[in-house]
């Protein structure tokens, strides 16, 4: 009881229990904090022999933190967040540049629309600073730190984030221009040569649109992307559903379609409460929430 009761934990031993709880397995903690999985596995172990208590259940599933490691995982991000701020603090000048790596994580098709055409006018304002763009359909998680701002393409975002509607994002069907397709009536659409997402993307849409309509429709074209899609529609290879912002200023398509409000959905600007006073990230989410429009 003397030895538990002596026992003194460091901000070293906090910041392990925060990537544990974050990774959810020993080996992605060490990955995040740059040791072996053995070397977290060790760490947890002096922590809980000399806590007195368990922090993490173990499963093959991987380490699932118990009520306490929660606790401590919120004192080690307050923790995190002043460093940070103390940082920032010895970086920034007086005019107001900021510094560091900000991580943002969305979909190809909104990097390429939208956030690749403003973002080079925020990284000549701010030359300290670096991005570090990730793509895919996957979920990324904020409360987990796998990034710092994320766009997501939803109806619902979830409660424990803030976060800013840029947004509707429409859909219609658009072609080639006739000269690219000459001998393809699109007055009768179901007898047209579809391109669409792959298995890759099952739940899109757009996908689910075109079976609830065109159900006798086989699409002869797949591709892995949306962007793939827009361009195979562009070379002539067959129609397609696509977002508008993203053909809005195109000359090379020819919107067939009506918006299709089954097919809308909704773009937010999302951020974890605690990021938002970190001053790099503060700054970006500024100044997407400025700049981003789906008008």
């Amino acid at each position: 009881m003397l030895a538990e009761t002596q026992f003194r934990m460091s901000s070293a031993d906090l910041e392990i229990v925060l990537a544990t709880v974050r990774a959810r397995t020993l080996s992605d903690a060490g990955k995040r904090l740059g040791i072996d999985g053995s070397t977290v596995f060790r760490a947890i172990q002096r922590l809980e022999k000399g806590l007195g208590q368990q922090l993490f259940a173990r499963s093959r599933n991987g380490s699932h933190p118990t009520e306490l490691a929660l606790k401590l995982a919120q004192h080690a991000e307050r923790i995190e967040i002043e460093l940070e701020g103390a940082r920032t603090a010895t970086q920034q000048d007086r005019d107001g540049l900021v510094s560091g790596l900000v991580r943002l994580a969305t979909t190809d098709t909104v990097l390429h629309g939208l956030i690749l055409p403003v973002l080079a006018d925020l990284a000549l304002a701010q030359p300290l600073l670096q991005f570090e763009l990730t793509t895919g359909n996957e979920f990324i998680s904020l409360a987990k730190r796998d990034a710092d701002i994320a766009l997501r393409v939803t109806r619902q975002p979830p409660d424990y984030l803030i976060g800013r509607h840029v947004g509707r994002i429409r859909v219609a069907l658009f072609g080639p221009r006739p000269e690219k397709m000459p001998h393809s009536d699109t007055s009768n659409l179901a007898l047209c040569n579809w391109i669409a997402p792959d298995d890759a993307l099952p739940g899109h849409s757009s996908v689910l649109w075109r079976k609830r309509q065109y159900p006798s429709v086989t699409p002869r074209h797949k591709v892995n992307s949306i962007l793939s899609v827009i361009a195979a529609i562009a070379s002539g290879l067959g129609i397609g559903l696509i977002p508008l912002f993203l053909a809005q200023h195109r000359d090379d398509l020819v919107q067939l379609s009506d918006p299709i409000d089954e097919c809308e959905t909704q773009l937010w600007l999302l951020t974890h409460v605690e990021s938002r006073l970190i001053p790099r990230v503060s700054v970006v989410y500024a100044y997407l929430a400025d700049h981003l429009s789906l008008a």
